[in-house]
């Protein structure tokens, strides 16, 4: 009789969680991926590149969001957009500066 009580609590949790899930679903708070890529098709479509510290609390980063180079600058003000440019033309760039080191 005892487990009877226990499984009905467990039940009733587990009901009051997909309730407020769906809830929270439909007003647009929550996400729920079902669907799984595997991790080697993966890409993230933000990634930090480089980081270049100018002072302890300034500091720009080159950022890639999807195709596009950004280049942000941070400071405790907040950040800004210095630039913003096609990832190619960025990694044709340090592929040339590659060349030129390994030339000298």
């Amino acid at each position: 009789m005892e487990m009877i009580g226990q499984m009905t609590a467990v039940a009733g949790v587990l009901t009051l969680l997909l309730a407020t899930l769906w809830w929270l679903r439909r007003r647009g708070f929550a996400q729920v991926s079902v669907i799984r890529r595997p991790r080697g098709l993966r890409r993230n479509r933000l990634e930090r590149l480089e980081r270049l510290a100018l002072s302890p609390q300034h500091t720009l980063h080159l950022v890639r969001l999807g195709d596009t180079a950004l280049v942000v600058a941070a400071s405790p003000t907040g950040c800004s957009l210095i630039r913003s440019m096609a990832l190619a033309a960025v990694e044709s760039n340090a592929a040339d500066e590659a060349t030129r080191e390994v030339a000298r």
